[in-house]
């Protein structure tokens, strides 16, 4: 059976407000039935600023529906609107952060390879992030996902 699922819509899984940002969020790939390929459609408020991040295992698209967000990469800054996709890719060269400066809402799609487990960074933070059982997926929860300060790692052998 064929299911398609309109970017337009109004139609959400997940509808919040974080700290004081109103976001609603619709996971595409997971209704359209997706092994391999994920996504999640984000509406973000003005005031959203998604955590500057990497992941080790997973790529990720995005695409801007409408409005218009701001992509922070580690070489500067991108202000992207609607029909601009840009790819994040695994490991360095992926970091990023999404901020939404507009006064009006912006929506978009974040596309991601499914790897699972994976591995994320926050490098300004100093932690890492584990998600196995589940990729790291916004409003839904992985079996486990840990998070730690990266100097908190150990020896493969240390304290055996």
């Amino acid at each position: 059976m064929r299911m398609s699922v309109n970017l337009n819509g109004d139609q959400w899984d997940v509808e919040r407000v974080v700290g004081e940002v109103e976001e609603s969020l619709l996971h595409v790939g997971k209704r359209l039935g997706g092994e391999l390929l994920g996504g999640t459609l984000f509406e973000e408020g003005p005031g959203y600023l998604g955590p500057y991040h990497l992941h080790y295992g997973n790529e990720e698209l995005l695409l801007v529906v409408a409005g218009t967000l701001t992509v922070r990469w580690h070489d500067g800054e991108e202000e992207l609107g609607a029909g601009d996709v840009t790819l994040f890719p695994r490991g360095p060269d992926g970091l990023h952060a999404i901020e939404n400066r507009s006064g009006k809402n912006v929506r978009f799609v974040i596309f991601s390879s499914m790897v699972d487990p994976d591995v994320t960074e926050q490098p300004e933070r100093g932690m890492v992030g584990v998600f196995a059982g589940g990729v790291p997926t916004t409003g839904l929860d992985a079996e486990l996902e840990a998070f730690f300060p990266r100097d908190a790692a150990k020896g493969y052998r240390e304290g055996l």
